[in-house]
């Protein structure tokens, strides 16, 4: 038998009672619901319990129930948090030792400068608040609400494959398999949110993940953070280093390590060595004992660095949600942001209201058209923002790395050059023309800083090199654009 857990809810009126009875009688012992979702991650668990509330019978599988241990997944930007808070969810982020983050610390070759959340950007006039965190204890808390739901049955166990209709091609629910056993489970509608290793993505999507680095994580302790409260951006010769309080007493360090850095090949110590020999030179001082201390305990972990540009839904019976069918670098920590706000818009797409019978295939994929566009305002300013702050914090040739100096150079202007690039990272400003706007204000600040800093007899050298940058800049920014307008 699969391992089934929930709670059972507070005694509804006897007729609510004999309803409810019957129909968690057939999640559990039928294996029959409205909905199937797999996948009790951040966007699976959140899906599951919003669908619930609005009285659908849901199923809602995953391989493990054990807190998962990643080393992503642990920034919520603002942008998030009033997500959360708009699904009824809130109380997740309490309990799980959650750090508060005010916004960002940028460090350029030792230069800083910070990046405060805009203010004014919430209803009361305060600047809002991100929240950093042990992934595993926040998925934690949400699948114990979960297990609370009375429309939710939770079950461990791991999916294998999807279950068609010969005949009209619709997906009818799923097969997998508990303790050795094979088991079905049916819906009227199967979410597959089973995270960035999807094993379903090639089946239902044409374009497939793009991975050009990991990042490489190690847990500080009591690590001196020169701006505490916020996330840190270290820039220097290589690629760029994120640091950000996870806990009361720790500290992720996540590296970016490009394919292919000579830096950290065998010959050179492998990634140890381009930690040692690299990576800690660049560190603020007062980081680097800890992370001299967490690189000696050997604790390294990995994930891949994945572009995934998102899709329309077009599977009848199906829809494949969260990383599984869309991801962005995760340097601006925007994953759980479009996460919890794509659910704040499916609550309102796929609710009774709208969408009376989720058997309707027809009205669902409808729907999923509609929510492939209408979360474009902040999901391409959130998967543009991340790849094209990538290629410049990760600058490899002269044209990126004048960029970079320009990107810096315009956060040290302050007032809007800050409030604006920082509101869209936060998930606050949902605008992409504010994007493009403050991208290409940068790219004219770069070519202004050479032009300015070049010798008089080297202007026509100077006008090429000015030429290659906006040329740059628009290599950089557009092809991301061009793949969020596809369908």
């Amino acid at each position: 038998m699969p391992l089934i857990l929930d709670t059972p809810p507070p005694s509804p009126p006897a007729s609510v009672s004999e309803h409810c009875s019957e129909v968690a009688l057939r999640r559990k012992e039928h294996h029959t619901a409205d909905v199937v979702v797999v996948g009790a991650g951040i966007l699976g668990t959140a899906i599951a319990i919003t669908l619930a509330r609005q009285s659908r019978s849901v199923i809602l599988l995953e391989k493990s129930l054990k807190e998962p241990d990643r080393i992503v997944g642990e920034l919520l930007q603002p942008g998030g948090v009033e997500a959360l808070e708009k699904l009824g969810l809130r109380e997740c982020l309490e309990e799980i030792d959650a750090i508060v983050v005010k916004g960002y610390d940028v460090i350029y070759y030792g230069q800083e400068v910070e990046i405060p959340y805009p203010k004014n950007a919430v209803e009361d006039g305060r600047r809002p608040e991100g929240r950093s965190f042990h992934h595993g204890r926040f998925i934690r808390r949400l699948r114990e609400v979960a297990m609370k739901e009375p429309n939710i049955t939770v079950v461990e166990s791991t999916v294998t494959n999807t279950v068609t209709s010969s005949w009209t091609g619709q997906v009818l629910g799923v097969e997998s398999t508990t303790r050795g056993e094979s088991d079905f489970y049916f819906g009227t509608l199967t979410i597959i949110a089973d995270g960035y290793a999807s094993k379903f993505r090639k089946e239902y999507i044409s374009q497939q993940p793009v991975s050009k680095s990991k990042f490489w994580g190690l847990e500080l302790i009591d690590a001196d953070l020169p701006k505490p409260g916020h996330g840190h951006v270290v820039l220097g010769d290589g690629a760029p280093v994120l640091l950000y309080q996870i806990g009361t007493h720790e500290t992720r360090a996540l590296i970016d390590v490009p394919e292919g850095l000579a830096s950290a090949s065998t010959a050179h110590g492998g990634i140890k060595g381009h930690l040692r020999n690299t990576v800690l030179p660049s560190l603020p001082k007062s980081v680097q004992s800890s992370f001299e201390i967490a690189l000696d305990e050997g604790k390294l972990r990995s994930m891949p660095n994945s572009f995934l540009p998102p899709s329309i839904n077009r599977v009848p019976g199906l829809v494949l949600l969260g990383d599984a069918m869309n991801m962005r670098h995760p340097l601006t920590g925007g994953g759980m942001t479009v996460a919890l706000n794509d659910v704040v818009l499916l609550r309102e797409l796929l609710s009774p209201e709208a969408v009376p019978d989720l058997g309707n295939t027809k009205l669902v994929i409808k729907q999923m058209k509609t929510f492939h566009w209408r979360r474009k305002n902040l999901t391409s300013v959130i998967n543009v923002l991340a790849q094209a702050l990538y290629s410049l914090f990760a600058a490899n040739d002269p044209q990126l790395r004048a960029l970079q100096l320009g990107c810096f150079r315009y956060f040290q202007l302050g007032g809007s050059c800050v409030d604006g690039p920082v509101g869209l990272l936060a998930g606050i400003i949902r605008r992409p023309f504010v994007l493009f706007y403050h991208f290409f204000s940068v790219a004219l600040l770069s070519i202004w800083l050479t032009c300015s800093e070049a010798p008089l007899w080297r202007l026509p050298m100077t006008l090429l090199e000015s030429v290659l940058i906006f040329y740059k800049a628009c290599v950089v920014i557009f092809p991301f654009i061009a793949s969020e307008l596809r369908s």
